[in-house]
Order: structure tokens, then sequence, then C-alpha cells
């Protein structure tokens, strides 16, 4: 008889010491958080500071690299922006930082930018924020809008003050940087990870203006790290070897937060020479040797800029000095991608994405961790219509009744290409072409799975994901006679969770996903299908139509439907992903609205495009279709047999055309 104690059942102890013994001992609160946070999140989205993300990825021994932007000074500047962000944070840097103008010149901007990275592209944003010409409630301001943003870390820096005008501390404010820091210590507590600058080199208007020692210039530094600050990063610099000694006078010091070198890769000669010159950088003579020879080579001195960046850095992170790199981008991306992939931090053969789906980095939803599918292709528009939720699906889909989705928005990240300005609308316009015909909407879908139209209203990205690839030619083919796709996954067996094209959650793990496909589609295609759906029971369709209420459905008992989900060592199973009919009412209004506001709208009112397109909107299904069968299904198939009976006598393309 096993001798097993069965805790709970007639058998088990009863006194303390018996319990004791039958059961594990419980972890310490601090490693039971830590390890959890290790397998949530590969890219630790659920730590809101960065000082603890840094001690995390210091744990793992492992490098990490972030960027730094500034406020455009134009709307088309900030929609490039955010476009270019979003690329950038593919490559999951660890957190990015956004500037404020010189005596809060771009407060507003600094503020909606920082909170919509972390609202719409899962970066956490740290804010600088600067006290110079500020009194102190202008920066209370300042705090308090970062904080119902969900901004959780603080640059916090004296600053210059604008353009023309001379530093002068108003009667309320702060004197230096580190009044700023007590002044959030003092009224925010632990909400804010503070961080400050360094000067390796010395300050500009410090000790290299001859106004104070660099050992006076230490202790000020010194007495920020005192007053609070989290971590420190530098101001830009050329000689590595006057970093790493900086380094070494601050630990010697005692001062034990990171510091993070500031790397600003040279772009052209001309801002180079602008930015040393600002900043009184000093700059070794063998850059100098090697710029004056190809300075009016814009190619060369970018190329050169590369290197030496790269060189830098290696420099740096070889010495075990510093955990990471944080790049100064001057809002251009080109230069410091190519020095992180020169650097070999990015891998290039395994996934490393977190999800499916790119969560947010707001406090409420960093424990996120289920979706519908339907807005896989316009997360965007999904934690926008999500925003005012209280609580986020964690673990399973549940009863997602009670939360109600908000209003369909035309927010300007939220909009397929941005259709905010009238030359976006135009441009659009001209990509699409007239529309004189149901057959010129299904070329439209074509030439974008062909790649050679970069976005569909349905579709945030301007390029085809990974996995949409590996499908390409069948959901070619299905548009190719008029079933319009606007999203797909493959089926997926037990794929390694570091799969380039469907991996996600870090290295160890296995992934499932059930075959999808959502298309619109003409009512006979609509019947056909649902009649053909007799003969494969593992299919599971949905459809609706715009103006009606009817929900159409083959499955017996309707109701939420894992499509996504992965298995990891020591971790419950994760269903990121479910196809559920209370959301697809939901999604099926948004869908369609598309049609009208991002689509026929871009036409003049007595232009026919707008009546084809009206058409369509009026009288289509949105349908979609799961394959159950995720080990040896065919979700194609049932297409197969549909299409031709559906096309008359017009040429019937096959899957392998």
């Amino acid at each position: 008889m096993s001798s097993a104690v069965l805790v709970g059942s007639s058998d088990s102890p009863t006194t303390a010491a018996q319990k004791a013994a039958a059961l594990p001992a419980m972890p310490t609160l601090q490693t039971s958080l830590s390890s959890t946070v290790h397998k949530a999140d590969p890219n630790l989205r659920q730590v809101a500071h960065i000082a603890d993300k840094i001690r995390e990825r210091v744990a793992e021994q492992r490098t990490f690299f972030s960027f730094e932007y500034f406020p455009p000074k134009t709307p088309s500047g900030v929609e490039n922006l955010y476009d270019r962000i979003d690329r950038m944070s593919r490559l999951e840097p660890l957190f990015c930082d956004m500037t404020w103008g010189a005596g809060g010149s771009t407060s507003e901007l600094s503020l909606d930018l920082s909170g919509n990275i972390q609202k719409y592209l899962g970066l956490d944003c740290m804010m600088h924020l600067t006290c110079t010409n500020m009194p102190a409630g202008k920066v209370r301001e300042g705090l308090d809008g970062a904080k119902a943003r969900g901004i959780r870390n603080i640059l916090a820096l004296r600053g210059d003050p604008p353009a023309g005008q001379e530093w002068v501390q108003c009667e309320d404010g702060f004197a230096h940087a580190v009044d700023l820091v007590r002044f959030i210590r003092a009224e925010y507590g632990d909400y804010f990870c503070i961080c400050v600058a360094g000067y390796p080199e010395g300050h500009p208007a410090g000790s290299l203006a001859g106004a104070i020692t660099y050992e006076e210039e230490m202790d000020h530094l010194e007495e920020k790290v005192a007053a609070g600050a989290d971590l420190i990063i530098t101001q830009m610099f050329y000689d590595v070897d006057i970093f790493l000694q900086f380094v070494r006078d601050c630990r010697k010091r005692g001062m034990e937060v990171p510091i993070l070198p500031g790397i600003l890769p040279i772009q052209n000669y001309a801002g180079f020479k602008r930015m040393t010159g600002f900043c009184k950088t000093q700059v070794p003579p063998s850059v100098v040797e090697a710029l004056e020879p190809i300075r009016d080579d814009d190619a060369a001195v970018k190329e050169y800029g590369i290197k030496l960046a790269t060189d830098m850095c290696r420099r740096i992170l070889d010495s075990g000095l510093s955990p990471g790199i944080h790049f100064y981008s001057l809002n251009l991306e080109k230069s410091v991608m190519a020095v992180v992939d020169e650097l070999g931090l990015v891998p290039q053969t395994q996934s490393i994405r977190s999800l499916p789906w790119r969560p947010a980095t707001l406090d409420k939803r960093r424990t996120e961790d289920v979706r519908p599918i339907f807005w896989a292709n316009r997360p965007k528009s999904y934690l926008e219509r999500t925003s005012a939720w209280d609580d986020f699906p964690n673990g399973r889909w549940g009863d997602n009744r009670s939360p109600a989705f908000g209003d369909i928005s035309n927010h300007h990240l939220v909009g397929s290409g941005g259709l905010a300005t009238a030359d976006a609308r135009a441009a659009m316009r001209e990509l699409y072409g007239p529309i004189g015909s149901e057959q010129d909407v299904v070329e439209v879908f074509v030439r974008f799975f062909k790649g050679t139209l970069k976005r569909l209203p349905w579709v945030e990205a301007s390029e085809l994901a990974n996995e949409t690839v590996a499908i390409s030619s069948p959901l070619l083919w299905l548009n190719r006679n008029g079933l319009l796709t606007i999203n797909s996954q493959p089926r997926v067996n037990a794929a390694p969770s570091t799969d380039m094209s469907v991996g996600w959650g870090g290295p160890g793990g296995f992934v499932y996903q059930k075959a999808y496909v959502e298309f619109f589609a003409s009512p006979e295609m609509t019947d056909a299908l649902f009649k053909a759906a007799e003969r494969f029971p593992s299919l599971t369709l949905y459809a609706a139509k715009a103006n009606s209420k009817e929900l159409r459905t083959n499955s017996k008992t309707p109701g939420a439907n894992a499509v996504t989900w992965g298995v990891f060592p020591e971790r419950e199973i994760i269903q990121p992903t479910i196809v559920d009919p209370y959301s697809f009412r939901v999604w099926k209004a948004e869908a369609f609205n598309l049609w009208l506001s991002h689509w026929a709208d871009l036409y003049e009112a007595e232009d026919a495009s707008k009546g084809v397109l009206h058409n369509i909107h009026d009288t289509y299904w949105l349908i979609n279709v799961v394959d159950n069968d995720f080990v040896g299904g065919d979700i194609w198939r049932i297409f197969s047999d549909v299409i031709p009976s559906t096309c008359g006598a017009t040429k019937t393309l096959t899957r392998n055309e």
C-alpha cells in the first residue's frame, strides 16, 4: 500500500508538524514573483519599472537594448514616428524613452506619445521631465498626466530653457534635477521608477564650462541616486575609455544602480559636428581622422557611424560594466537597427514574441493573455475598444458579456493606413483605384495578397504576417474566386515555440493552432458553404450580415473555441486566441463599417465606386471557418467542393493556379 498522504482525505495529517512534513515548503514571495515573471512573459511586460526589468535581464545574463525618440513637429511626422516605433518594437527593446521639450514646450505631445506607445505598441516608455523655467504646479501636471496614461518611468532632468531664454528658477520651482527627484519621491512614492542623467565627460554647463570640478559633479550625481534615482543613462560620448572610467568612479562611490551608455551612431558629418559642438563632446583623434576624408559622402559617413557604434558597444559589453545599450535614434531607424543586428542582440532564427498578438504595457493589461482572433489584423482597434474595461481575460476568456466594447474609433493610430488627413485619403484612393464592379474589388484583394498593395482597410500592418505568407497560395486562390479574406491562420500541431513563423512564448514550449479563415462572401457562396459543411464535421462556421441581427452557425453548442494554445514547461496551458460568437457580433459591425468609412468614403458622392462598395456592404456575409482537426485537417477542402458550383460558367481557378 502506498505511503503517500492525501491532503484532505481521512488519512491526512492533523497536526501542524505533520502538515508541514506532507506539503512542500512555500517559496518566499520574492522568489515566487520572480519565477512568475520569467515564465509569464519572456519580454518582461509584466514588470512595470525599467530598473526591475534590468535586474531581471542581469539575472538571466541577457544583454538588452533600448531606443530614445523625440516629439515630431508636424502631424505627419507623428504618424510616421508611430509607424517607425511599431516596426522597431518588433525587435523587443527592453523599453524606449520620449524627450520633453525645453521648458515643457512639448509637454502634451510627449505625454500623448508616451501613453500611446504603451497602450498601442506594447513598450514601456520612460518619459523625460524637465524642471527648467517650470513652476512646481506645471511639473505636477506632467506627473499626474503621466500617471493617468499608465506611464511608470520618468527621466528626471533639470533641462535647458526654451530657445532664446535664460535659465531661471521659478519662485516655487526647482533649481536642480535632484530637487525634482526628491519631489517625485515625496509626492508619488514608488509609483515611478526614476532615471537620471550621467555625464561621463562632464556637464556642458558644469565641469566642461569650468563652473565646478568633475568631483563636484560626481557629488551631484551621488546626491541624485541617494534621493531616490533607480538608474542612470549617460549623455552621448565617443570615447569608450572615459565612459568605463565613469562607471568605475560611480561604483567606488557606492552607486550600485544600473548605468546605461547613451550611444548615438553618426548619421552625417554636419549633424555630428553640430551635436558634438552643442554637447561639448570629446571626439577621439582616430574618429576625426576617419571622418575627414569622407565628410562629404553621406553614405560613407553613415556606414562608418554604424561600424564605430558597433565597436563601441562591443567594448562596453565585453567590459562587464554595463548590462545593456541605450541608443539615441534621432527618430531614425536604419543605423541603430544595423548596430543591433551587427551585435547579434536579436535572434535571427527563432521567434521572440510573447504571444501571437502584442501585449500592452498598461498596468491593468499586463497579465492579459486571451483575445478574440477577429482583431488579429487590427490590434490597435481592439485595444482602443476595450480600453475602458477594468479587468482583462487571464488564462480563460470566461464570461465576456459583462464588459461592453467601446464604440468604433477612427483614431489615427487605429485607422488602417491612417486616414486622418486629406493627403492620406487621396493616397489610399489612388492605391485602390476606381471601382466599377465587384471584380475590381476582387482585384484589389488579389493585389494585396500578391504583395503589390501594402494595405487593406482590415489590416493595420503594411506587410503580411509570416504565418499568412505560409498559406498565401490558398488565400490568393480564394480571393481570385470572390471570397475576400481578411484574417487567417494555418493549422499547427506541436511546432516549437521558437518557430520563426508561428512561435511565441519563449523557448522550451510547443504551440498549436486550429486552421482559421475569415472572409466576405456573396449570399450564394454563403448558402453553398453551409450546405457543404454538413459533409465536414470538423468545421465550425459562423456568419453574419451588416444590417441583420441573425448569427448563422452550424455549431450545436456555440461558445468560446480556443484556436491557439501553447504548452510550456512548468506553466499552465495558455490559449491566447479564441473564436467567440458574442465578440464576433461586435467585430462584424466594425468589419462591415470599414467598407464605408475606410473605402467607400474615399470617393465623391457621385462616383460609381461608392455604389459598388455599398452594395457589397449591404448584401455580403462575413464568415469565419474553424477546422477543429488541428492534427490532420484540411480547411481548404470545403472550398474546393463549393467554388465550382457557385461560379457558374466563369472560369474557376484551382488551388494550384
